[in-house]
């Protein structure tokens, strides 16, 4: 297991709140050993950041399946007449019934599994549908101080948790990547907890339970740990 440490930029622009999401989809897309699929299956696929790269890194697929729960974020993903927007919910085994074996050449998924209701069997629905897999899991160790200091649990799984269930049903290769975003101040780093799609948990606290984590929380910065793999069914 590779562990790779990143350092990343202030995050000044709010415009800008997703941005380890976005690196994520960019290093998760290196990892394409192709230029050309068939057809692509991106599983929680927010507004766009998998096919954004698609296009930044002139790859190109016949049918591009962008899959995700919100309409809000489809509306906002890249339309073409290659891309077909599903609205459907992931933890629903139905949701993928009308798929058939082997129907795409891969799926991919950056950031998005870990918030699975029951990933054991998330991962076992979708073993059978692509040739190769790739995903990109926000691990427990994201915002590991955060909690710490807050004294709660993280609501995303751990990356043992997450590899124990890989292993019933692929063959894998994987990279551990920490981030860490560094910010002005400690207002200006819960804002972005806020904004950002990866919750800190700080929801189950109480208003003087957030107070007195802003005011205790020891960095200038937030953690986060994302596990890249690249996997065909066992």
């Amino acid at each position: 297991m590779k562990i790779v440490k990143e350092f990343s930029r202030f995050a000044e622009d709010y415009k800008k709140h997703n941005m380890i999401q976005l690196e994520v989809a960019s290093r998760l897309t290196l990892m394409l050993e192709q230029k050309r699929y068939v057809k692509v299956l991106d599983l929680g696929c927010g507004s766009g950041a998998v096919y954004d790269n698609f296009t930044k890194k002139n790859i190109s697929t016949d049918k591009f399946i962008a899959f995700d729960f919100s309409k809000e974020m489809l509306a906002l993903h890249p339309s073409s007449s290659n891309i077909e927007k599903v609205c459907s919910d992931f933890n629903n085994k139905e949701s993928f019934l009308a798929y058939k074996k082997s129907e795409f050449d891969i799926l991919i998924s950056a950031s998005a599994l870990q918030w699975s209701n029951d990933l054991s069997t998330v991962l076992k629905t979708i073993s059978l549908l692509a040739d190769k897999y790739y995903f990109a899991f926000f691990t427990s160790k994201t915002f590991a101080t955060l909690h710490q200091t807050a004294g709660i649990q993280s609501p995303i799984y751990s990356k043992e948790f997450i590899i124990e269930k890989l292993n019933k049903y692929y063959k894998y290769e994987l990279e551990v990547v920490e981030y860490q975003l560094s910010f002005s101040s400690v207002r200006e780093m819960f804002q972005y907890i806020k904004r950002s799609g990866v919750s800190g948990g700080s929801g189950q606290l109480s208003y003087g339970g957030m107070k007195r984590l802003m005011r205790e929380y020891p960095l200038d910065y937030l953690e986060f740990e994302v596990l890249f793999v690249k996997a065909v069914k066992s």
